[in-house]
Protein backbone atom coordinates (compact mmCIF):
# COMPACT_ATOMS: atom_id res chain seq x y z
CA UNK A 1 0.00 0.00 0.00
CA UNK A 2 1.30 3.44 -0.95
CA UNK A 3 0.38 6.56 1.01
CA UNK A 4 1.46 10.10 0.14
CA UNK A 5 2.35 12.47 2.98
CA UNK A 6 2.99 16.19 2.71
CA UNK A 7 5.05 17.54 5.59
CA UNK A 8 5.49 21.32 5.59
CA UNK A 9 7.81 23.02 8.05
CA UNK A 10 9.14 26.51 8.60
CA UNK A 11 12.14 25.95 6.28
CA UNK A 12 10.92 23.47 3.70
CA UNK A 13 8.17 21.15 2.56
CA UNK A 14 8.32 17.68 1.07
CA UNK A 15 6.20 14.96 -0.42
CA UNK A 16 6.97 11.47 0.87
CA UNK A 17 5.60 8.13 -0.28
CA UNK A 18 5.12 5.60 2.49
CA UNK A 19 5.23 1.99 1.29
CA UNK A 20 3.51 -0.18 3.89
CA UNK A 21 3.38 -3.99 3.60
CA UNK A 22 1.32 -4.54 6.75
CA UNK A 23 4.38 -5.02 8.97
CA UNK A 24 7.04 -2.54 7.94
CA UNK A 25 7.07 0.95 6.50
CA UNK A 26 9.53 2.35 3.98
CA UNK A 27 9.82 5.99 2.93
CA UNK A 28 10.68 7.58 -0.39
CA UNK A 29 10.93 11.35 -0.75
CA UNK A 30 9.62 12.35 -4.17
CA UNK A 31 9.65 16.15 -3.93
CA UNK A 32 11.22 18.80 -1.69
CA UNK A 33 10.72 22.54 -1.91
CA UNK A 34 11.78 25.59 0.11
CA UNK A 35 9.49 27.46 2.48
CA UNK A 36 9.93 30.66 4.39
CA UNK A 37 8.41 34.05 5.12
CA UNK A 38 7.90 36.82 2.59
CA UNK A 39 8.08 40.38 3.89
CA UNK A 40 5.98 43.01 2.16
CA UNK A 41 4.77 46.45 3.22
CA UNK A 42 2.13 45.24 5.68
CA UNK A 43 4.21 42.53 7.34
CA UNK A 44 5.47 38.97 7.19
CA UNK A 45 3.46 36.41 5.20
CA UNK A 46 3.44 32.83 3.92
CA UNK A 47 3.35 32.30 0.15
CA UNK A 48 0.55 29.74 0.22
CA UNK A 49 -0.16 29.91 -3.52
CA UNK A 50 3.38 28.83 -4.35
CA UNK A 51 3.24 26.14 -1.68
CA UNK A 52 0.03 24.74 -3.13
CA UNK A 53 1.57 24.70 -6.60
CA UNK A 54 4.53 22.75 -5.18
CA UNK A 55 2.11 20.33 -3.53
CA UNK A 56 0.33 19.66 -6.81
CA UNK A 57 3.70 18.94 -8.36
CA UNK A 58 4.39 16.58 -5.47
CA UNK A 59 1.12 14.74 -6.12
CA UNK A 60 2.02 14.33 -9.80
CA UNK A 61 5.47 12.98 -8.90
CA UNK A 62 3.93 10.70 -6.27
CA UNK A 63 1.49 9.27 -8.80
CA UNK A 64 4.36 8.71 -11.22
CA UNK A 65 6.39 6.84 -8.57
CA UNK A 66 3.49 4.83 -7.18
CA UNK A 67 1.96 3.98 -10.53
CA UNK A 68 -1.34 5.70 -9.70
CA UNK A 69 -1.72 3.35 -6.74
CA UNK A 70 -2.17 5.75 -3.80
CA UNK A 71 -4.28 4.54 -0.88
CA UNK A 72 -4.42 8.00 0.68
CA UNK A 73 -2.98 11.51 0.85
CA UNK A 74 -2.42 13.52 4.05
CA UNK A 75 -1.05 16.95 4.94
CA UNK A 76 0.60 18.22 8.11
CA UNK A 77 2.10 21.66 8.76
CA UNK A 78 3.11 23.95 11.60
CA UNK A 79 0.34 25.23 13.88
CA UNK A 80 -1.23 28.58 14.90
CA UNK A 81 -1.30 30.28 11.46
CA UNK A 82 -4.52 30.55 9.49
CA UNK A 83 -6.28 31.82 6.39
CA UNK A 84 -9.58 33.63 6.00
CA UNK A 85 -12.11 32.86 3.28
CA UNK A 86 -14.99 35.01 2.10
CA UNK A 87 -18.58 33.89 1.49
CA UNK A 88 -17.62 32.49 -1.92
CA UNK A 89 -14.69 30.53 -0.48
CA UNK A 90 -12.06 32.87 -1.93
CA UNK A 91 -8.84 33.55 -0.03
CA UNK A 92 -8.77 36.92 1.73
CA UNK A 93 -5.11 37.92 1.55
CA UNK A 94 -1.92 35.94 2.12
CA UNK A 95 -1.83 34.37 5.60
CA UNK A 96 0.46 36.07 8.08
CA UNK A 97 3.57 34.40 9.49
CA UNK A 98 3.50 33.75 13.24
CA UNK A 99 6.69 35.79 13.70
CA UNK A 100 5.03 38.96 12.37
CA UNK A 101 5.13 41.83 14.86
CA UNK A 102 1.40 42.64 14.68
CA UNK A 103 0.77 40.57 17.82
CA UNK A 104 3.06 42.74 19.96
CA UNK A 105 1.01 43.86 22.97
CA UNK A 106 -1.91 41.55 22.20
CA UNK A 107 -1.41 39.36 25.27
CA UNK A 108 -1.86 42.43 27.46
CA UNK A 109 -4.90 43.52 25.43
CA UNK A 110 -6.49 40.09 25.83
CA UNK A 111 -5.88 40.09 29.60
CA UNK A 112 -7.51 43.54 29.80
CA UNK A 113 -10.67 42.03 28.34
CA UNK A 114 -10.57 38.54 29.86
CA UNK A 115 -8.50 37.45 32.89
CA UNK A 116 -5.54 35.22 32.08
CA UNK A 117 -6.84 32.46 34.33
CA UNK A 118 -10.19 32.43 32.49
CA UNK A 119 -8.46 32.07 29.12
CA UNK A 120 -6.45 29.11 30.38
CA UNK A 121 -9.49 27.47 31.97
CA UNK A 122 -11.34 27.73 28.64
CA UNK A 123 -8.47 26.50 26.43
CA UNK A 124 -5.68 24.83 28.42
CA UNK A 125 -3.12 26.43 26.11
CA UNK A 126 0.14 28.14 27.02
CA UNK A 127 0.45 31.88 26.52
CA UNK A 128 2.50 32.79 23.46
CA UNK A 129 1.92 35.99 21.53
CA UNK A 130 2.08 34.04 18.26
CA UNK A 131 -1.03 31.97 19.11
CA UNK A 132 -3.95 32.23 16.69
CA UNK A 133 -6.07 33.93 19.34
CA UNK A 134 -3.78 36.96 19.48
CA UNK A 135 -3.40 37.06 15.71
CA UNK A 136 -7.18 37.29 15.31
CA UNK A 137 -7.40 39.79 18.17
CA UNK A 138 -4.77 41.95 16.44
CA UNK A 139 -6.95 42.03 13.31
CA UNK A 140 -9.92 43.13 15.45
CA UNK A 141 -7.96 45.82 17.32
CA UNK A 142 -6.50 47.13 14.06
CA UNK A 143 -9.97 47.07 12.44
CA UNK A 144 -8.91 44.86 9.56
CA UNK A 145 -11.54 44.85 6.79
CA UNK A 146 -10.54 41.25 6.07
CA UNK A 147 -11.97 40.12 9.40
CA UNK A 148 -15.27 41.86 8.60
CA UNK A 149 -15.43 40.13 5.21
CA UNK A 150 -14.45 36.69 6.51
CA UNK A 151 -16.91 33.82 6.48
CA UNK A 152 -14.53 31.00 7.45
CA UNK A 153 -11.24 30.59 9.31
CA UNK A 154 -9.10 27.65 8.21
CA UNK A 155 -5.73 26.67 9.65
CA UNK A 156 -2.94 26.30 7.09
CA UNK A 157 -3.27 22.52 6.51
CA UNK A 158 -7.06 22.91 6.42
CA UNK A 159 -6.70 25.53 3.69
CA UNK A 160 -4.73 23.10 1.52
CA UNK A 161 -7.24 20.33 2.25
CA UNK A 162 -10.04 22.68 1.16
CA UNK A 163 -8.25 23.51 -2.08
CA UNK A 164 -7.77 19.78 -2.74
CA UNK A 165 -11.28 18.57 -1.85
CA UNK A 166 -13.64 21.53 -1.48
CA UNK A 167 -14.41 20.61 2.16
CA UNK A 168 -14.04 23.23 4.88
CA UNK A 169 -13.08 21.59 8.17
CA UNK A 170 -10.49 22.07 10.92
CA UNK A 171 -8.61 18.99 12.12
CA UNK A 172 -8.60 18.51 15.92
CA UNK A 173 -4.85 18.54 16.64
CA UNK A 174 -4.38 21.81 14.77
CA UNK A 175 -7.54 23.37 16.23
CA UNK A 176 -6.07 22.92 19.72
CA UNK A 177 -3.08 25.14 18.86
CA UNK A 178 -5.31 28.19 18.39
CA UNK A 179 -6.03 28.97 22.07
CA UNK A 180 -9.73 29.18 21.39
CA UNK A 181 -10.58 25.48 21.45
CA UNK A 182 -12.01 24.07 24.69
CA UNK A 183 -10.33 20.68 25.37
CA UNK A 184 -12.77 19.75 28.13
CA UNK A 185 -15.89 20.35 26.02
CA UNK A 186 -14.16 19.20 22.79
CA UNK A 187 -15.46 22.18 20.84
CA UNK A 188 -14.57 25.77 20.01
CA UNK A 189 -14.65 28.13 22.98
CA UNK A 190 -17.25 30.41 21.45
CA UNK A 191 -17.87 32.10 24.80
CA UNK A 192 -14.22 33.23 24.89
CA UNK A 193 -14.52 34.53 21.33
CA UNK A 194 -17.58 36.55 22.33
CA UNK A 195 -15.89 38.00 25.43
CA UNK A 196 -13.09 39.25 23.15
CA UNK A 197 -15.67 40.62 20.64
CA UNK A 198 -14.41 38.24 17.93
CA UNK A 199 -16.74 36.78 15.27
CA UNK A 200 -17.59 33.15 16.20
CA UNK A 201 -19.30 32.76 12.81
CA UNK A 202 -15.90 32.12 11.20
CA UNK A 203 -15.23 28.90 13.18
CA UNK A 204 -15.65 25.74 11.03
CA UNK A 205 -16.49 22.17 12.01
CA UNK A 206 -13.76 20.23 13.81
CA UNK A 207 -12.92 16.68 12.69
CA UNK A 208 -10.73 14.07 14.45
CA UNK A 209 -7.40 12.88 13.06
CA UNK A 210 -7.90 10.09 10.58
CA UNK A 211 -10.99 11.63 8.98
CA UNK A 212 -11.39 10.99 5.22
CA UNK A 213 -12.19 14.39 3.71
CA UNK A 214 -13.05 13.23 0.21
CA UNK A 215 -11.53 12.67 -3.22
CA UNK A 216 -9.45 15.21 -5.08
CA UNK A 217 -11.45 17.82 -6.93
CA UNK A 218 -11.70 17.19 -10.65
CA UNK A 219 -9.38 20.02 -11.77
CA UNK A 220 -6.68 18.92 -9.30
CA UNK A 221 -7.03 15.29 -10.36
CA UNK A 222 -6.79 16.29 -14.03
CA UNK A 223 -3.73 18.47 -13.43
CA UNK A 224 -1.84 15.90 -11.36
CA UNK A 225 -2.96 12.66 -12.98
CA UNK A 226 -4.22 11.40 -9.60
CA UNK A 227 -7.41 9.37 -9.77
CA UNK A 228 -9.36 7.73 -6.96
CA UNK A 229 -7.14 9.28 -4.28
CA UNK A 230 -8.80 10.03 -0.94
CA UNK A 231 -7.51 12.99 1.05
CA UNK A 232 -7.27 12.06 4.73
CA UNK A 233 -6.73 14.46 7.60
CA UNK A 234 -3.93 12.85 9.65
CA UNK A 235 -2.80 14.75 12.71
CA UNK A 236 -2.58 17.93 10.64
CA UNK A 237 -0.42 19.66 13.25
CA UNK A 238 3.07 18.36 12.54
CA UNK A 239 3.84 17.71 16.21
CA UNK A 240 0.69 15.62 16.50
CA UNK A 241 1.90 13.40 13.66
CA UNK A 242 5.45 13.30 15.06
CA UNK A 243 4.30 12.20 18.53
CA UNK A 244 2.15 9.48 16.96
CA UNK A 245 5.41 8.03 15.60
CA UNK A 246 7.31 7.98 18.93
CA UNK A 247 8.60 4.37 19.08
CA UNK A 248 7.64 3.83 22.73
CA UNK A 249 5.80 0.79 24.07
CA UNK A 250 4.73 2.15 27.47
CA UNK A 251 3.87 5.48 29.08
CA UNK A 252 6.96 6.09 31.23
CA UNK A 253 8.70 8.55 28.90
CA UNK A 254 8.93 12.16 27.83
CA UNK A 255 9.20 13.18 24.20
CA UNK A 256 10.84 16.03 22.34
CA UNK A 257 9.72 16.77 18.81
CA UNK A 258 12.88 18.54 17.75
CA UNK A 259 13.17 20.95 14.85
CA UNK A 260 12.80 24.72 14.44
CA UNK A 261 10.74 24.42 17.61
CA UNK A 262 11.20 21.86 20.35
CA UNK A 263 7.94 20.51 21.78
CA UNK A 264 8.64 18.67 25.04
CA UNK A 265 5.99 16.83 26.99
CA UNK A 266 4.10 13.64 27.75
CA UNK A 267 1.00 11.96 26.33
CA UNK A 268 -2.05 12.10 28.62
CA UNK A 269 -5.66 10.95 28.39
CA UNK A 270 -7.34 14.11 29.70
CA UNK A 271 -6.33 17.79 29.56
CA UNK A 272 -4.50 19.10 32.62
CA UNK A 273 -5.98 22.48 33.60
CA UNK A 274 -4.45 22.89 37.05
CA UNK A 275 -2.91 26.02 38.57
CA UNK A 276 0.51 24.36 38.26
CA UNK A 277 0.00 23.89 34.50
CA UNK A 278 -1.01 27.55 34.22
CA UNK A 279 1.84 28.83 36.37
CA UNK A 280 4.45 26.88 34.42
CA UNK A 281 2.83 27.83 31.09
CA UNK A 282 2.22 24.30 29.79
CA UNK A 283 -0.22 23.52 27.03
CA UNK A 284 -2.77 20.85 26.14
CA UNK A 285 -2.70 20.07 22.44
CA UNK A 286 -4.73 17.39 20.76
CA UNK A 287 -3.32 13.97 19.96
CA UNK A 288 -4.41 10.78 18.25
CA UNK A 289 -7.11 8.44 19.63
CA UNK A 290 -8.48 11.12 21.95
CA UNK A 291 -5.16 11.77 23.73
CA UNK A 292 -3.62 15.11 24.57
CA UNK A 293 -0.05 16.24 24.21
CA UNK A 294 0.71 17.94 27.50
CA UNK A 295 3.79 19.91 26.58
CA UNK A 296 5.73 23.12 26.48
CA UNK A 297 6.99 24.97 23.41
CA UNK A 298 10.72 25.67 23.47
CA UNK A 299 12.47 27.80 20.86
CA UNK A 300 14.43 24.79 19.56
CA UNK A 301 16.97 24.87 16.75
CA UNK A 302 15.67 28.23 15.52
CA UNK A 303 18.66 29.94 17.12
CA UNK A 304 21.09 27.76 15.15
CA UNK A 305 19.09 28.15 11.94
CA UNK A 306 19.11 31.94 12.21
CA UNK A 307 22.85 31.95 13.02
CA UNK A 308 23.44 29.91 9.88
CA UNK A 309 21.42 32.34 7.77
CA UNK A 310 23.27 35.32 9.26
CA UNK A 311 26.67 33.81 8.42
CA UNK A 312 25.44 32.87 4.95
CA UNK A 313 24.55 36.53 4.36
CA UNK A 314 28.16 37.32 5.27
CA UNK A 315 29.29 34.97 2.51
CA UNK A 316 30.08 31.87 4.59
CA UNK A 317 27.71 29.03 3.70
CA UNK A 318 28.08 26.45 6.47
CA UNK A 319 26.09 23.24 6.62
CA UNK A 320 24.41 22.10 9.83
CA UNK A 321 27.02 19.34 10.05
CA UNK A 322 29.74 22.00 9.81
CA UNK A 323 28.15 24.00 12.63
CA UNK A 324 27.75 20.91 14.84
CA UNK A 325 31.39 19.98 14.29
CA UNK A 326 32.54 23.49 15.20
CA UNK A 327 30.35 23.42 18.30
CA UNK A 328 31.79 20.03 19.32
CA UNK A 329 35.28 21.52 19.16
CA UNK A 330 34.35 24.62 21.19
CA UNK A 331 34.92 24.72 24.98
CA UNK A 332 32.12 23.28 27.10
CA UNK A 333 30.18 25.16 29.82
CA UNK A 334 30.71 28.67 28.54
CA UNK A 335 28.06 31.40 28.74
CA UNK A 336 24.45 30.31 29.24
CA UNK A 337 21.42 31.59 27.31
CA UNK A 338 17.69 31.05 27.71
CA UNK A 339 16.52 30.03 24.20
CA UNK A 340 13.02 31.32 25.01
CA UNK A 341 14.09 34.88 25.72
CA UNK A 342 11.91 37.29 23.73
CA UNK A 343 14.87 38.80 21.88
CA UNK A 344 15.40 35.50 20.05
CA UNK A 345 11.88 35.27 18.57
CA UNK A 346 12.26 37.46 15.49
CA UNK A 347 14.22 37.14 12.26
CA UNK A 348 17.58 38.91 12.23
CA UNK A 349 21.14 38.91 13.53
CA UNK A 350 20.98 35.92 15.88
CA UNK A 351 24.74 35.75 16.63
CA UNK A 352 24.62 39.39 17.68
CA UNK A 353 21.55 38.78 19.84
CA UNK A 354 23.22 35.85 21.60
CA UNK A 355 26.30 37.94 22.32
CA UNK A 356 24.14 40.83 23.56
CA UNK A 357 22.21 38.50 25.90
CA UNK A 358 25.48 37.27 27.39
CA UNK A 359 26.82 40.80 27.88
CA UNK A 360 23.59 42.01 29.50
CA UNK A 361 23.60 39.06 31.92
CA UNK A 362 27.20 39.67 33.00
CA UNK A 363 28.75 36.83 31.01
CA UNK A 364 31.68 36.79 28.59
CA UNK A 365 30.14 36.45 25.09
CA UNK A 366 31.06 33.38 23.04
CA UNK A 367 34.06 33.91 20.75
CA UNK A 368 33.80 32.29 17.34
CA UNK A 369 31.03 30.56 15.47
CA UNK A 370 31.50 27.18 17.11
CA UNK A 371 31.25 28.78 20.57
CA UNK A 372 28.05 30.63 19.57
CA UNK A 373 26.39 27.40 18.39
CA UNK A 374 27.58 25.49 21.47
CA UNK A 375 26.17 28.25 23.67
CA UNK A 376 22.78 27.85 21.94
CA UNK A 377 22.81 24.03 22.19
CA UNK A 378 23.87 23.94 25.84
CA UNK A 379 21.16 26.51 26.62
CA UNK A 380 18.65 24.27 24.88
CA UNK A 381 19.75 21.20 26.86
CA UNK A 382 19.45 23.15 30.13
CA UNK A 383 15.97 24.28 29.10
CA UNK A 384 15.02 20.66 28.49
CA UNK A 385 16.14 19.81 32.03
CA UNK A 386 14.04 22.64 33.45
CA UNK A 387 10.93 21.64 31.48
CA UNK A 388 11.37 17.96 32.38
CA UNK A 389 11.50 18.83 36.08
CA UNK A 390 8.33 20.94 35.82
CA UNK A 391 6.61 18.22 33.77
CA UNK A 392 7.31 15.58 36.41
CA UNK A 393 6.21 17.98 39.14
CA UNK A 394 2.82 18.46 37.47
CA UNK A 395 2.34 14.79 36.54
CA UNK A 396 3.51 13.70 40.01
CA UNK A 397 5.63 10.89 38.59
CA UNK A 398 9.12 10.32 37.27
CA UNK A 399 9.62 9.81 33.56
CA UNK A 400 12.33 7.43 32.39
CA UNK A 401 13.80 7.93 28.94
CA UNK A 402 13.48 10.99 26.72
CA UNK A 403 12.45 10.13 23.15
CA UNK A 404 13.73 12.69 20.63
CA UNK A 405 12.09 12.55 17.20
CA UNK A 406 12.27 14.82 14.19
CA UNK A 407 15.18 16.47 12.42
CA UNK A 408 16.90 17.43 15.66
CA UNK A 409 17.37 13.74 16.51
CA UNK A 410 20.17 13.73 13.90
CA UNK A 411 22.17 16.26 15.93
CA UNK A 412 24.38 13.88 17.90
CA UNK A 413 25.89 16.68 19.99
CA UNK A 414 22.51 18.02 21.09
CA UNK A 415 21.24 14.52 21.91
CA UNK A 416 24.28 13.79 24.10
CA UNK A 417 24.04 17.22 25.78
CA UNK A 418 20.36 16.51 26.49
CA UNK A 419 21.17 13.13 28.07
CA UNK A 420 23.94 14.71 30.17
CA UNK A 421 21.87 17.70 31.28
CA UNK A 422 18.72 15.72 32.19
CA UNK A 423 20.46 12.62 33.55
CA UNK A 424 18.14 10.42 31.44
CA UNK A 425 18.79 8.15 28.48
CA UNK A 426 17.93 9.86 25.22
CA UNK A 427 16.46 7.62 22.51
CA UNK A 428 16.92 9.48 19.23
CA UNK A 429 14.89 8.75 16.13
CA UNK A 430 13.24 8.40 13.83
CA UNK A 431 14.21 11.68 12.19
CA UNK A 432 11.29 11.41 9.77
CA UNK A 433 8.74 11.01 12.57
CA UNK A 434 6.31 13.61 11.24
CA UNK A 435 5.96 11.98 7.80
CA UNK A 436 5.87 8.53 9.43
CA UNK A 437 3.07 9.54 11.82
CA UNK A 438 1.16 11.17 8.96
CA UNK A 439 1.34 7.97 6.91
CA UNK A 440 0.48 5.60 9.75
CA UNK A 441 -2.58 7.65 10.72
CA UNK A 442 -3.70 7.30 7.10
CA UNK A 443 -3.18 3.54 7.49
CA UNK A 444 -5.33 3.62 10.63
CA UNK A 445 -8.03 5.61 8.80
CA UNK A 446 -8.16 3.09 5.95
CA UNK A 447 -8.32 0.06 8.26
CA UNK A 448 -4.82 -1.25 7.57
CA UNK A 449 -3.90 -0.77 11.25
CA UNK A 450 -6.13 -1.22 14.26
CA UNK A 451 -4.79 1.16 16.91
CA UNK A 452 -2.09 3.69 17.72
CA UNK A 453 -0.17 1.00 19.60
CA UNK A 454 -0.04 -1.00 16.35
CA UNK A 455 1.31 2.04 14.51
CA UNK A 456 4.09 2.50 17.07
CA UNK A 457 4.99 -1.18 16.77
CA UNK A 458 5.43 -0.60 13.02
CA UNK A 459 7.82 2.27 13.80
CA UNK A 460 9.89 0.03 16.10
CA UNK A 461 10.11 -2.66 13.42
CA UNK A 462 10.91 -0.29 10.59
CA UNK A 463 13.35 2.34 11.82
CA UNK A 464 16.59 2.36 13.80
CA UNK A 465 17.12 4.54 16.86
CA UNK A 466 20.27 5.60 18.74
CA UNK A 467 20.46 5.62 22.54
CA UNK A 468 22.61 8.21 24.33
CA UNK A 469 23.42 7.35 27.93
CA UNK A 470 23.92 10.25 30.37
CA UNK A 471 27.49 11.02 31.46
CA UNK A 472 27.89 12.37 34.98
CA UNK A 473 29.58 15.78 35.15
CA UNK A 474 29.04 18.11 38.12
CA UNK A 475 29.57 21.12 35.86
CA UNK A 476 26.03 20.61 34.57
CA UNK A 477 24.68 21.42 38.04
CA UNK A 478 26.73 24.61 38.15
CA UNK A 479 25.58 25.62 34.67
CA UNK A 480 21.97 24.83 35.60
CA UNK A 481 22.23 27.03 38.70
CA UNK A 482 23.39 29.90 36.47
CA UNK A 483 20.54 29.16 34.05
CA UNK A 484 17.93 29.28 36.83
CA UNK A 485 19.35 32.50 38.22
CA UNK A 486 19.04 34.36 34.93
CA UNK A 487 15.61 32.94 33.98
Amino acid sequence: MNFLAFDLGAESGRAVIGRFDGQRLGLEEVHRFPNGPVRILDGLHWDVLRLFEEMKRGIALGVRQAGRDLAGLGIDTWGVDFALLDRAGALLGNPYHYRDSRTDGMLEEAFRLVPKRDIFAATGVQFLKLNTLYQVLAMSVQRSPLLDAAETLLMIPDLFNYWLTGRKACEFTDATTTQFYDPARRDWSRALFERLSLPARILPEVVPPGTPLGPLLGPVADETGARDVTVIAPACHDTGSAVAAVPASGEDYAYISSGTWSLMGAEVREPILTDAALNHNFTNEGGVEGTFRFLKNIMGLWLVQECRRAWEREGDALSYDDLTRLASEAPAFGPVVDPDDDRFVGIGDMPGRIRAFCEETGQVPPAGRGAVVRCALEGLALKYRHVLERLEEILKRRLGAVHVVGGGSRNRLLCQLTADATGRPVIAGPAEATAIGNILIQALATGHLGALSDARAVVRRSFDVVTYEPRRDDRWDEAYARFLKMT
